[in-house]
C-alpha cells in the first residue's frame, strides 16, 4: 500500500478484539485522533504563568508544614485535605448505593432514547432528570450534567451552547441530566440536607454528594461502562461539577465550565461562594444575598478565607484523574496559578497531561469552547486506555 498509515490502521483492526470491527475501529481512531488534535494545546501553561505558584498554599505540603515527597506520602495528604475539608463543610450521610432509576416516561428521540428519571439524591428528597440512552450496542462512557435544571443540558430548552447531555449522547455517550428545579424556582438555589432551616452540611458539599449517588444509579445502567463516567456544568453548575468529582473519586474525569475555580473577591456575582446556597451557609432568613464581593459573608466562608483554604486543595485531589477548566470572564488566564499546583500533585505521581484550560472572553460557552470539552470527554472517556 502506498499509504503506510493506513496499513497500520488497518492492522489494527484486524487485530482488535471485542466489538470492534476495521470500520468502526476505524471510526474510533479517527475521533480519537482528532480529540486529542483539538485538546493537546490546552494542557501547557502559557509562558507567563509556568511554575508559577502564587500565595496558595502547597497541595504537597502536610498541614503541620512536612513535605509530600512520594506517591505514599500523598495518598496520606490527600486523605487529611478530604478529610479537612469534610470536617470544615460537615460529614455526608452513607452514599447511596443500591438504586436504581424509576422511568417515569420514555420517548424515542433522533437516534436516542430519552427516559425520563426518578431517584433519590439525599436520603429524604427525590429528584427528576432525563437520562438520554444512543441507539447503538455495546459498553458505553457515560456523563452526568449539573445545572439549575435537566431540560437545558438535556437540549429541550434553555440558553444555547448548554446542551451538554443533548451533545454527548449524539457522541455515543449515555448522559443523566440533573438539575435543582424547585430551589431554583424558590430562589434558594442549591440543596439542603435535611432541610434549609437545618442544614448539617454546605450546600455545595450537598450539591456533591447528590452527584455521588447519582454516579451510583448512572453505573447500573446496562451498558454503562463504570470505570468511564464523567461529569459537566457550566457557572453553577461548574461549582457542583467540580466539587462532585474532586470528592467522589469514582468521577473518571470532569469538565468545569467558568465556575471560578478558586475564592476570588472580584469578580463579583461569578465567583461568589460566600452565597448562603454555597459556602456561606447560616440558619435563614437570609439577608443581603447576591452581594457583589464576600465582605458580608457568614457560615463558612469567611472562615476558610480567615485559615488559608483555597479550592487549589481540591483540585489537588482530582490526581491522576484529568478535568478541564473551560475558562471564560471568571477563569482567565491568571488561573493556572493555581492549577500549577494540580500539575506538580500529577507529576509527582509520574503523570502529565491531565490538568487542561481553555480560555474566552465571556461566561458563556460558546460553539469553539464546547468542542474543546466534547473533545475533552471522548479523548479520557471513549475509552478505558487513557
Amino acid at each position: 500500500m502506498k499509504n503506510p498509515n493506513l496499513c497500520i490502521v488497518l492492522l489494527l483492526a484486524m487485530l482488535t478484539t471485542g466489538n470492534l470491527t476495521g470500520q468502526s475501529f476505524y471510526h474510533y481512531y479517527k475521533t480519537k485522533n482528532t480529540a486529542w488534535n483539538n485538546i493537546s494545546n490546552y494542557f501547557i501553561p502559557p509562558k507567563q504563568f509556568d511554575n508559577q505558584m502564587g500565595d496558595y498554599r502547597s497541595p504537597l505540603r502536610f498541614y503541620n508544614g512536612d513535605s509530600v515527597l512520594t506517591k505514599e506520602d500523598w495518598q496520606k495528604r490527600r486523605e487529611e485535605i478530604r478529610t479537612r475539608w469534610m470536617e470544615l463543610m460537615g460529614p455526608w450521610p452513607e452514599v447511596m448505593k443500591n438504586q436504581e432509576f424509576e422511568i417515569l416516561s420514555t420517548t424515542q428521540r433522533e437516534d436516542f432514547t430519552q427516559h425520563k428519571v426518578r431517584f433519590y439524591w439525599t436520603p429524604n428528597e427525590q429528584t427528576e432528570g432525563y437520562l438520554l440512552i444512543p441507539d447503538k450496542k455495546g459498553s458505553k462512557p457515560a456523563v452526568v450534567t449539573v445545572f439549575y435544571e435537566p431540560e437545558t443540558a438535556a437540549g429541550i430548552d434553555g440558553k444555547p451552547f448548554r446542551d451538554f447531555a443533548y451533545q454527548m449522547v449524539k457522541r455515543g455517550f449515555v448522559t443523566l441530566s440533573i438539575g435543582t428545579t424547585e430551589t431554583t424556582k424558590n430562589k434558594t438555589y442549591s440543596i439542603y440536607y435535611p432541610d434549609r432551616e437545618n442544614a448539617r452540611m454546605q450546600p455545595l458539599s450537598a450539591l456533591a454528594y447528590a452527584a455521588a449517588n447519582a454516579w451510583e444509579a448512572l453505573a447500573k445502567v446496562n451498558d454503562v461502562d463504570s470505570s468511564r463516567i464523567g461529569i459537566v456544568g457550566h457557572s453553577y453548575g461548574g461549582k457542583w461539577a467540580m466539587f462532585a468529582s474532586c470528592l467522589y473519586d469514582k468521577y473518571a474525569a470532569s469538565v468545569w465550565i467558568d465556575p471560578g475555580i478558586v475564592f476570588d473577591e472580584t469578580k463579583g456575582s461569578g465567583v461568589n461562594y460566600w452565597e448562603p446556597w454555597y459556602l456561606g451557609y447560616y440558619q435563614p432568613p437570609w439577608t443581603d444575598t447576591w452581594n457583589k464581593n464576600g465582605g458580608s459573608g457568614k457560615g463558612l466562608y469567611p472562615r476558610l478565607k480567615k485559615e488559608g483554604y483555597d479550592l487549589h486543595e481540591l483540585h489537588a485531589l482530582m490526581a491522576p484523574r484529568p478535568f478541564l477548566v473551560s475558562g471564560g470572564s471568571s477563569d482567565p488566564l491568571e488561573r493556572w496559578i493555581p492549577l500549577n499546583h494540580a500539575i506538580a500533585v500529577n507529576r509527582l505521581l509520574g503523570y502529565h497531561n491531565r490538568v487542561a484550560m481553555s480560555n474566552r472572553p465571556d461566561h458563556s460557552p460558546n460553539r469553539e469552547s464546547n468542542e474543546i470539552v466534547y473533545s475533552f470527554l471522548e479523548w479520557f472517556l471513549s475509552s478505558s486506555e487513557r
